[in-house]
């Protein structure tokens, strides 16, 4: 039996040899829609729509509204602050009708398995202006990994946005699912978020997990952050940390955060979205739309900027956050940096004082629908560098030096638009100069220095974990480079 091919790439062999009378001929009912899409969508969407500068459109994140009608509007209007051109004038309303069915058969078959991301190399050159590098993976196979932690043994431990917390053994070896692991709602940006150690974790074992939740009403979800530990590959010592008033648990599946950071007095840092209601990013009574900080423990840190403030939710640390995914501390200021999603374009980079406002959804250097930004209000602080169209920045980390001396201090950036890693120079709060360092090896959800300087990454789509080191066989080059003058 001859099973026709799967990739738009392969249609034209497929379609010379039917002509040619060695394969009998049947009906294919996206025979149109495929040529359009072969036409319009793959350079940015990849041959099977799986991805490539511009997202997935088969996996179930729907980023501007899943159902028939959203997607409509989006072939029809566009988005043209993120890049993506109208095709209103372009398609008829037949085509567009014959695009959307395809869509959603190719949705179908990758919800089945039978269309997979293409496997990247095992290892890639990587030419950069400071630094020859090579990218090497180094644990394959992964669902949607989310967030890494380095265990003190050498290994490390992985959480899957699938609801999979996994152990990579030091010495090597598949990853070990730990079971008993608290159940997640799995949709959308939902699931389990970021993990980490608590940085006494060699003596007490906790380990920090952020997921989703069902929530009280049908329909809704929301945040939660727990600890427990890991004895004999299992979870055990459960203990809640952080919940939502009923009020924030909503039918929206987007914003959930969670980006953990650890002061150096031991305090949990975490971010939390507005959930898809903006308004809340303003209200000091929500957690939404917030940075937050805890005791280790759960408790509420006495010198929280709100913590004493009738009706303030007493773990705010900052407001006016849209959407915050990187969170790190600058290793010679001591100053906390953040990156956050805009919505169509306008993500952005701050630096986080306590008890600041960073202005959403009063002003945005990106656009959307239903709301209008003003340029800028007293009190609410401006984005030290923001990005049109959107490169969607996923977590942050700051060189080292080490293995790659030069970009000792620089700011490395995973972007999950245009599956980018950038690294930005800083002179104090200024960015003079920006790279991209990679782009097209997966969307960078996390980066983390290793001890020795080198950088692991989760990337997405495939899953799996990565490390970028030096070569000095790769010469130098000058990639894409950003100006924002």
């Amino acid at each position: 039996m001859v099973t026709p091919p799967r990739t738009l790439a392969a249609l034209l062999p497929w379609f010379a040899l039917t002509a040619a009378g060695a394969v009998p001929a049947a009906p294919d009912p996206h025979a149109h829609a495929r040529g359009l899409i072969a036409t319009h969508c793959v350079t940015c969407h990849n041959r099977d729509l799986v991805g490539g500068p511009a997202p997935n459109l088969l996996d179930p994140i729907a980023r501007h509204g899943g159902n028939d009608e959203a997607l409509r509007r989006a072939i029809r209007e566009g988005f043209p602050a993120t890049g993506m051109p109208a095709f209103g004038d372009i398609l008829g309303e037949a085509d567009t009708a014959a695009v959307l069915r395809f869509i959603r058969h190719a949705q179908r078959e990758y919800a089945a398995g039978r269309i997979t991301h293409p496997e990247p190399p095992a290892q890639a050159p990587v030419p950069t202006r400071l630094h020859g590098a090579r990218l090497e993976t180094v644990v394959s196979g992964l669902g949607t990994p989310w967030g890494l932690e380095l265990l003190p043994d050498g290994g490390m431990l992985i959480s899957e946005r699938e609801g999979r917390l996994l152990l990579v053994p030091a010495a090597g070896g598949p990853p070990v699912p730990v079971t008993g692991t608290p159940a997640t709602q799995v949709r959308q940006d939902g699931g389990y978020l970021d993990v980490t150690l608590h940085p006494r974790f060699a003596t007490n074992g906790w380990v920090y997990l952020a997921y989703t939740e069902v929530g009280p009403r049908a329909g809704t979800s929301g945040t939660v952050v727990v600890r427990g530990r890991i004895a004999g590959g299992r979870w055990t010592d459960q203990e809640l940390l952080f919940r939502g008033p009923d009020a924030t648990y909503v039918e929206d599946t987007s914003h959930y955060g969670c980006r953990f950071l650890w002061d150096p007095a031991g305090h949990l840092f975490f971010t939390l979205g507005d959930r898809g209601v903006p308004a809340a990013a303003q209200n000091l009574g929500s957690p939404l739309g917030k940075i937050l900080r805890l005791r280790d423990d759960g408790g509420i840190p006495a010198d929280n900027p709100f913590a004493a403030r009738p009706g303030a939710w007493p773990s705010v640390w900052s407001y006016g956050h849209r959407h915050v995914q990187g969170l790190e501390y600058h290793p010679a200021t001591g100053q906390l940096w953040a990156t956050e999603h805009g919505p169509r374009g306008g993500d952005e980079l701050n630096r986080i004082d306590p008890a600041a406002n960073y202005g959403w959804p009063v002003t945005s250097a990106g656009l959307d629908r239903n709301l209008r930004f003003t340029a800028g209000e007293p009190g609410m602080r401006p984005p030290l560098r923001h990005w049109t169209p959107s490169v969607a920045p996923g977590a942050i980390a700051f060189g080292p030096g080490g293995a790659f001396p030069r970009w000792r201090n620089h700011l490395f950036i995973g972007c999950l638009g245009g599956e980018q890693l950038r690294r930005l120079e800083l002179d104090g709060e200024v960015v003079r100069d920006e790279e991209i360092v990679f782009q097209g090896h997966g969307r960078v959800r996390d980066v983390r220095f290793s001890p020795d300087g080198t950088l692991l990454l989760v990337l997405n789509q495939p899953g799996r974990i990565a490390r970028l080191v030096p070569d000095p066989s790769v010469p130098l080059a000058n990639p894409a480079t950003v100006s924002f003058r």
